[in-house]
């Protein structure tokens, strides 16, 4: 028995009150420049198990969700992307039924399979995707299946090391990346800690993220320290749209 994380008693989560990312903390910020033909949009999870109400974690993490305006906020990334041509990569979370057959695992992978997230037939099998949990936000559907937004392979645990991301921003010539999606301190925090290591700039969109509140935990908040300590700049989705706009117009 999974105990600690009540995955669909909504009424019983604790969500504490977002706090703003720290801005004047004694911290430097390095700041990150958008710029044409290296800059790219990077989207973690945008799935119906994270961001849809009928998703198997919106118990814990819809609150988070909603404070944050999140859906909304992808949205306007995504928005914006298309609109000045920015690449746009996602990557996913998808399990097959090979990766049920793992011989150990860590708590969170224990209870994703538990809960049967982020679930496919196989890598080829298509049947009972659509409209599932591990379909896309229905909304950002014309954004993702447009024919350019790149789609990697999926991420099994949380990084990208598992996937060919960082393949596929290379072969695009890509080396700044500004980041968003689910969830917080799990996949979206381990891209970034990924992505730097591998010699990215990265930004973090700390309100086009959300993270799992508990009794016991703060996913969000403890994400947003982590964001500030590691990522070479963190912004808001309003003040990241108006740089995108502003520096496409150059």
């Amino acid at each position: 028995m999974i105990t600690g994380f009540n995955l669909q008693a909504k009424d019983k989560v604790v969500v504490a009150t977002a706090k703003k990312p720290p801005v004047n903390d004694g911290l430097p910020m390095p700041g990150f420049t958008i710029t044409k033909g290296n800059t790219a949009l990077v989207i973690t999870d945008p799935q119906n198990d994270f961001l849809s109400p009928k998703g198997v974690t919106w118990g814990v993490v819809g609150k988070s969700v909603t404070q944050n305006g999140t859906v909304e906020n992808l949205d306007s990334l995504f928005k914006v992307a298309g609109e000045v041509d920015l690449p746009v990569f996602i990557s996913p979370h998808w399990y097959y039924p090979h990766d049920h057959k793992w011989q150990f695992e860590g708590a969170l992978e224990v209870l994703m399979h538990s809960i049967h997230m982020f679930e496919r037939e196989g890598q080829l099998d298509l049947d009972g995707f659509e409209g599932s949990g591990s379909d896309w936000l229905e909304q950002y559907k014309p954004y993702i299946n447009n024919g350019k937004t790149v789609v990697t392979s999926p991420h099994k645990l949380y990084g990208p090391e598992s996937n060919d991301l960082v393949l596929q921003l290379r072969k695009r010539g890509v080396d700044k990346v500004i980041l968003g999606g689910m969830s917080s301190n799990l996949c979206t925090e381990s891209h970034m800690r990924e992505l730097t290591e591998q010699g990215f700039e990265v930004m973090v969109v700390t309100d086009a993220t959300a993270g799992a509140i508990t009794d016991n935990y703060d996913g969000y908040q403890a994400s947003l320290t982590n964001f500030r300590f590691i990522a070479s700049k963190i912004d808001n989705t309003k003040n990241t749209v108006r740089a995108i706009k502003s520096a496409f117009k150059k």
